[in-house]
This record gives structure tokens, C-alpha cells and sequence, in this order.
């Protein structure tokens, strides 16, 4: 018999079931839930959230635990949604697809591309579900694209009655404008319709770049690309640059062996060796950094979307990262800089640096403005609050807004000051949850109570 709970009831065995724990995918988040439900349908997913209201447990789903932050824990009903995966349908007319909240977005890219489709932008992972990507603002980088969720042309989401709700500019447009990025603070969303188009290259240019460089030139390298991004190495005047733009082609992917030394063997599996060696012996890092800022060399390739945008990353880490206005982030790196400079801090992974142009999503980091992301890591098992502190207050001081799944230590106050909309949001919230069925410790900070 499976041991899967289902809302009908059956038990579940696994680790985060009733009696077992989750761990997040960065390991510094768990939770014990009082009962997990996995449901196959729409209707059993409302089912269950009106079981739990009956019997006073708080509500919450998660995807594959990809947040650094406790937005997914509860001591209620945990919901997983992999049975809610697929396709439900394609609109070649509207250039749409509609697919299942569980659905991984690895299966989406790849299905799309079959069908010579293609998302217009997307993060540099994709081992996130379509829900728990975009209700905590996944991005990647653009100078005209914007997050995963601005793609987002309608939604279905189970409200805290039970009620099966969809929106989108049309219908129940007040809630689309909030739960495109919802942080879970809505309802539980079942379904999202994405805008695509069709498949096209890109050409992507990866090249090593002094970082005072980059910082003279960030203007014009961000007008004249598409996409751009570079990662700084702490400790040096080093980065690595990546320029995506489209291409007429021909499809030149990396070749098979060189991908698997830089993306894997280098990438993953010495850098991997290079930070266990910097967590044993932080005196060896900043000689480590300089190594790891020249380890890569320049390449030239050009692929399918998801092939060049999408990254393994198997080296586990936690993160912080803040959306700064887009005018303000050659000065806020510098002041970065210079925090770790005069600190005695050790930082073994590199602080990427990405762009998005403003959209009109209620809570979404680039709402009303240009943004740029700057984030910042640590190797899991090292100590990372002193870091964090230091840069957040840097962040901060420009009016930074952190990623909803990334760590950061503002709460509702603060939100309430960067956010001009954010009195929308919680009046929706009050609205579509006045008992706060899906409230946990997380929104409670965020949100306010």
C-alpha cells in the first residue's frame, strides 16, 4: 500500500510526514508539521485546507525547499503539490501554457522546448516548482525581462475558505496584481498561466573582468546587453562576466567534455574541495579566491534558453540577497567592498550581481523601479551572520529590498517604508485570510500579525 497522505487521509512515512521532520534544501531550516498532505487534484488540495481550518492546524505548501528562509515551515498541514505536475494546456493563439503548481520548472523548460516554446526569462536555476519560484520572486537577469513571475498571465490559487479562485488583469484583477508574488500569504496556488514564445538561441559570452572595470563600464555593459551578470570574488579585483543575448544562430552548444570540466568538475566539484579546505582553514581563503576568480576561462556558446540562462549548482550554501535601485549599485558594491576590506571576515563564494526592470507586481522587489540584485553567500556549515549583518546594513541603507526566499532580518516596519503598495498587499491579506489560516513565523515578521 503507499504510504503517501493524500487528503483523503493516508498516512505518510516519509521523513516530514507526522512524525518526521523537513530540512530545507540549504539544510538551515526544519519543521515539524502535525500531518502532510500530498493531493492529486484541485479539489482534494481545498479539501484539505478545510479540514485544517476545522481542526484549528495552520496551513502551508512547499515546493523543493529551495528558500533559505522559514516562508514554507509550519507545525500544521504541510502541503506538497508533486501530484499537481503537467501541462494542463497550450494557447498558441494567446501564446500561453497553463501548468500544475507542482511542477518542477526543469520539467517545464524541457516540455516547452519540445514543443518549440520558450519562457522569455528565467532564473539560473530550475529545480524550483513554478509555485514556490514565483510566489517568493525568482529572477534571473534582464535589461528588459523581467522575473519569472511578471511572465504570469493568470493564476488559480485555493483560498483559506476552500474556495477555488483564478485571476488575472481581467478577472479578479486585485488579486492578480498581489499574488503573482504571493509568499504563500493568499492561498495555495494550484495552477499558473505563463506568457511564452517561441523558442529562440542565445549567445552567451562568459570572459573574466577586473572589477573596477566593471563598475566603470556597468552602464554601458548593461544597456548593450540583454542579459548581464558577473560574479565578484571578495578578496580580489576579480570577476566573471556573462552576456546573453539572442542569436540567428547556428545552435553552438558547449561541447560535451568541456561543460562537464567547467560546469561540473570545476564548478561544482573543486570549488566543492576548495571551500570544505576554506571552512577548515579560514586563513586560506583569500589565496583560494584568487585561484578560484582564474579558474575559469572565456567562452563563447550559443543554446536553447533554459541550456544557457540554468546552472547545476550542487556546492549547498546559504544566501542573502537584496534589490537595490538599478542607479544606486555601482555605489552600493563599492561600499560593499569596502566592508569586507576593512573587515576580518573570510568569504570563499563569489557576490553575483543581476538586473531586472521595474514591473507592477505588488511586493516584487523591482515593483516601480529598475533594480539591481546583489547577492551574497556562504558555504553551508561556516559561520555567515557576521557577513550578512555587515552587507544587509549596506543594503539597507539604500533602500534594499531582500529576496522573500533569501536570509534577511526585516520585518513588516521596514517593509511598510520600501514598498508603497504594501498596505495593498495586507488589506488583500485581511481580505482573502482574516483568520490567518496560512500565517506561520515567517509572515508573522514580514507581514505583521
Amino acid at each position: 500500500m503507499s504510504s503517501t497522505r493524500t487528503a483523503s487521509g493516508r498516512t505518510n512515512g516519509r521523513p516530514g510526514g507526522r512524525n518526521g521532520t523537513w530540512r530545507n534544501w540549504g539544510g538551515n531550516v526544519s519543521a515539524r508539521p502535525a500531518r502532510e498532505v500530498t493531493p492529486a487534484s484541485v479539489d482534494e488540495l481545498a479539501g484539505a485546507v478545510r479540514r485544517a481550518a476545522e481542526d484549528g492546524l495552520r496551513v502551508k505548501a512547499v515546493g523543493t525547499g529551495h528558500s533559505f528562509t522559514s516562508i514554507a515551515a509550519t507545525d500544521g498541514v504541510l502541503i506538497r503539490p508533486q501530484l499537481l505536475t503537467g501541462i494542463r494546456g497550450i494557447d498558441r493563439d494567446a501564446m500561453t501554457v497553463t501548468v500544475e503548481a507542482g511542477t518542477p520548472l526543469k520539467r517545464l523548460n524541457m516540455a516547452l522546448a519540445r514543443e518549440g516554446l520558450s519562457l522569455t526569462n528565467m532564473g539560473d536555476i530550475m529545480e524550483q516548482t513554478v509555485s514556490g519560484a514565483t510566489s517568493t520572486g525568482t529572477h534571473g537577469t534582464g535589461r528588459d525581462s523581467a522575473s519569472v513571475a511578471a511572465q504570469i498571465r493568470g493564476l488559480e490559487l485555493v483560498t483559506a475558505d476552500g474556495t477555488v479562485l483564478t485571476c488575472s488583469e481581467h478577472e479578479n484583477p486585485e488579486v492578480f496584481a498581489a499574488a503573482r508574488i504571493g509568499l504563500g500569504a493568499l492561498g495555495v496556488v494550484t495552477a499558473i498561466t505563463f506568457a511564452v514564445e517561441p523558442i529562440f538561441l542565445l549567445t552567451a559570452r562568459e570572459e573574466p573582468m577586473p572589477f573596477d572595470r566593471v563598475l566603470a563600464e556597468f552602464d554601458e555593459l548593461w544597456s548593450e546587453n540583454e542579459h548581464f551578470e558577473f560574479y565578484w570574488f571578495p578578496h580580489t579585483g576579480s570577476t566573471n562576466t556573462k552576456r546573453n543575448n539572442r542569436s540567428a544562430g547556428p545552435e553552438q552548444p558547449v561541447g560535451r567534455l568541456q561543460g562537464w570540466l567547467d560546469d561540473e568538475f570545476l564548478s561544482n566539484g573543486v570549488f566543492q574541495a576548495a571551500n570544505w579546505v576554506g571552512r577548515a582553514a579560514p586563513a586560506t581563503i583569500p589565496a583560494i579566491a584568487r585561484i578560484s576568480s582564474r579558474a575559469l576561462s572565456a567562452r563563447t556558446y550559443t543554446d536553447t534558453p533554459y541550456k544557457v540562462f540554468t546552472s547545476p549548482r550542487r556546492v549547498r550554501f546559504l544566501e542573502m540577497e537584496y534589490a537595490v535601485p538599478r542607479e544606486a549599485v555601482v555605489e552600493t558594491l563599492r561600499e560593499l567592498r569596502a566592508m569586507v576590506d576593512r573587515s576580518r571576515l573570510r568569504i570563499s563564494f563569489p557576490v553575483e550581481v543581476r538586473t531586472a526592470p521595474a514591473d507592477d507586481i505588488t511586493l516584487s522587489t523591482a515593483s516601480g523601479r529598475d533594480s539591481a540584485y546583489i547577492a551574497v553567500h556562504m558555504f553551508r556549515g561556516t559561520p555567515y551572520q557576521a557577513y550578512f549583518t555587515a552587507a544587509e546594513r549596506v543594503f539597507t541603507a539604500h533602500e534594499g529590498r531582500p529576496h522573500w526566499g533569501k536570509l534577511h532580518t526585516r520585518d513588516a516596519e521596514y517593509f511598510s517604508r520600501v514598498y508603497p503598495r504594501f498596505g495593498e498587499f495586507t488589506a488583500l491579506r485581511d481580505r482573502l485570510d482574516p483568520d490567518r489560516l496560512f500565517l506561520n513565523d515567517y509572515l508573522r515578521r514580514v507581514l505583521g500579525p
